[in-house]
């Protein structure tokens, strides 16, 4: 992507903690043996020790439909990142959030346990979704985020793990349980974005908000996706959280026509199938909160930006209070239903009262 194409599109999506190493017996069968030329490290003891249960996996087995929220939705298969990250003018590019999912967690293992297997790689901090209401020690689920302080730390995580399968593992301890491979799903921050046609300018008012996305799910796959049911795309964004940078289980799809555009938010309701990935998930229009009222512009309502958009097809416009009262009393259109912007982008929908 070219300098001018990352301004604009960095543009338009503005608009709208070391623990000790990991113990294994002396009598334990996956004791690392020492190697000829000295004893083994604790990340290849790790790779060593995790390779060979991954290789005995109906001992351990791994489940493939690890959750990441309280949703249900199911991991898809992540593509293996590189684990080193670049360096520009001696400084370290950030390449992924500073958040971790890591599933198939020991079912007795509790926050200080997670905490402790990984703490060597940087301060963290454990969290899972209500884990705040709840007061459980122990992930409910199974599966778990880490917060790292500092992505270096993540990087540093990512380069500890063995790949199975396009999947990244590490294996954790439990009272109970003994070198358990988890999953590592690091986000790949170049992930949020992905533009398929460069030479289409991205229009909001031909732009879908994609609603309750599942986090496995790249931009890439989105768009990919999106075009084969619609056509006519020319980027996809995930939002993410802008302090971690984390997906918040959405998305955007900007088209480069009215009709796929239509044709997308007429459906109300698309079935996302990728890989493991298989989810019905909602689209409505993205709303703006900086548009001018279509019908007056701004002379009846003082020059304010209107409040309200009309999401059907008959209409597609942005109206402030007066014209949205004075379009929508006429026969047929009465039972429109307009849109507002509110928090994380998300358009709801209200039921607008007549004076």
């Amino acid at each position: 992507m070219d300098h001018e194409v990352s301004i604009a599109l960095a543009t338009w999506r503005l608009h709208p903690v070391m623990a000790p190493e990991a113990s294994v017996d002396a009598s334990h069968p996956l004791r690392c043996a020492p190697l000829a030329g000295g004893p083994r490290g604790t990340q290849e003891c790790e790779r060593y020790i995790c390779s060979y249960i991954l290789g005995r996996s109906s001992l351990f087995p791994i489940d493939d439909g690890l959750l990441d929220d309280g949703h249900n939705d199911q991991v898809g298969v992540l593509n293996s990142p590189t684990c080193y990250s670049a360096h520009q003018n001696g400084e370290r590019i950030e390449r992924f959030s500073r958040k971790v999912f890591v599933g198939g967690l020991p079912p007795d293992i509790d926050e200080d346990e997670i905490t402790a297997s990984f703490r060597r790689f940087g301060p963290l901090v454990v969290d899972w979704p209500h884990k705040a209401e709840s007061k459980s020690y122990f992930p409910p689920k199974g599966y778990a985020f880490l917060l790292f302080q500092e992505e270096s730390s993540v990087q540093a995580l990512i380069d500890a793990c063995i790949e199975e399968d396009g999947k990244l593992y590490l294996c954790v301890s439990s009272p109970t349980i003994k070198d358990k491979p988890v999953q590592i799903r690091p986000w790949n921050l170049s992930d949020s974005d992905f533009v398929m046609d460069g030479s289409q300018p991205l229009d909001p008012r031909k732009t879908i908000f994609v609603g309750g996305v599942p986090r496995p799910l790249r931009a890439v796959e989105l768009a990919m996706i999106m075009d084969r049911l619609y056509g006519g795309v020319c980027y996809a964004g995930i939002d993410t959280d802008p302090e971690l940078k984390y997906p918040k289980g959405a998305g955007r799809v900007a088209f480069s026509n009215q009709q796929s555009y239509i044709a997308a938010i007429s459906a109300r309701f698309v079935q996302l199938q990728h890989g493991d990935i298989d989810k019905r998930v909602e689209v409505k229009p993205y709303v703006l909160d900086d548009q001018m009222c279509d019908e007056c512009q701004g002379a009846r309502c003082g020059g304010k930006f209107a409040p309200f958009f009309c999401a059907n097809v008959t209409c597609l416009q942005y109206y402030c209070e007066f014209c949205w009262a004075n379009i929508h009393s006429r026969a047929g259109r009465e039972f429109h239903k307009p849109l507002v912007k509110e928090g994380a982008d998300r358009p709801r929908q209200i039921h607008f009262r007549w004076n």
